[in-house]
């Protein structure tokens, strides 16, 4: 089957249930790209099924640091993405990229007979998803890209300065989300984020916090 592009999507074309990947730290955003390598046989068999479907949609998400009292692995939020490329490896592995559509709320973990994980889902709530990207309106570029700068040099971490500079916005600050080394638990705070403003504020107290050498534990609490 022929998947639909991104720009097609509506809340309605949007499955009930959907395969679900729990990777700790793995952040994938709306719009945002997400490559993955997979090798574990369920993971694999999930990738198989996944291109029969006319959506080819993948739920990533975060597992809880704990179990709930309801018995719930999973956080309740997470964020589906299209598989958009695949390579497959001399060994059987895949190398593959999921394009960010849609955040969805999990209403029930299903188990059945595939090895790997599915969930009943709901889009309500993340309809701005499908829409165009988001503008954050009092984003001083200048600031944040000095905050970022020393930010890197702490952590030692390198990136071409030059296309950070003309990055748009929301570009910039996924992308950062998405690869800074920052705790599942933060990054979960980062995808949960109701608007791009409320997640580049979220994206500075992080980088802050590590600057002065602490942890994002502070914020959450």
């Amino acid at each position: 089957m022929r998947p639909k592009s991104l720009a097609m999507y509506r809340s309605a074309d949007l499955p009930a249930k959907i395969p679900v990947f729990p990777l700790p730290g793995a952040l994938l955003l709306p719009r945002s790209r997400l490559p993955l390598h997979i090798f574990e046989p369920r993971y694999l068999q999930m990738i198989d099924d996944c291109l029969k479907t006319e959506h080819r949609l993948i739920g990533m998400v975060q597992p809880r640091a704990q179990k709930t009292g309801d018995g719930r692995e999973l956080q309740s939020i997470g964020c589906a993405g299209r598989l958009t490329q695949i390579s497959e490896t001399e060994d059987r592995r895949y190398m593959v990229t999921l394009s960010g559509v849609s955040r969805y709320r999990i209403t029930r973990e299903v188990s059945g007979f595939e090895p790997y994980l599915q969930a009943d889902v709901t889009w309500e709530g993340f309809e701005r998803d499908l829409g165009r990207p988001e503008v954050d309106e009092r984003f001083d570029r200048p600031a944040f890209l000095d905050l970022l700068h020393r930010y890197f040099e702490d952590q030692g971490l390198s990136t071409d300065w030059d296309s950070l500079k003309d990055a748009e916005e929301e570009l910039l600050i996924n992308s950062l989300s998405m690869l800074c080394p920052f705790e599942p638990e933060e990054k979960q705070a980062l995808l949960e984020a109701p608007s791009l403003a409320t997640r580049r504020e979220t994206v500075v107290t992080l980088m802050e916090i590590a600057l002065r050498g602490g942890t994002g534990e502070e914020m959450l609490q």
